[in-house]
């Protein structure tokens, strides 16, 4: 049983892990800039790796 609570609680915590680094993350506007949003990295066509950066 303890073993099956520690890989359910590892797997939870991969799952977690994962979901928080996925999607886009908005970032509160200051008070003279405007909103920054975090585009995550990507595969763009012809197999290129566009990483992630700030799109403004």
């Amino acid at each position: 049983m303890r073993r099956l609570m520690l890989i359910g609680l590892g797997l939870a915590t991969l799952f977690s892990a994962s979901v928080s680094l996925t999607g886009c993350v908005v970032v509160a506007p200051r008070p003279h800039y405007a909103a920054r949003v975090w585009v995550p990295g990507y595969w763009a066509p012809g197999s290129v790796w566009v990483s992630g950066h700030w799109r403004g």
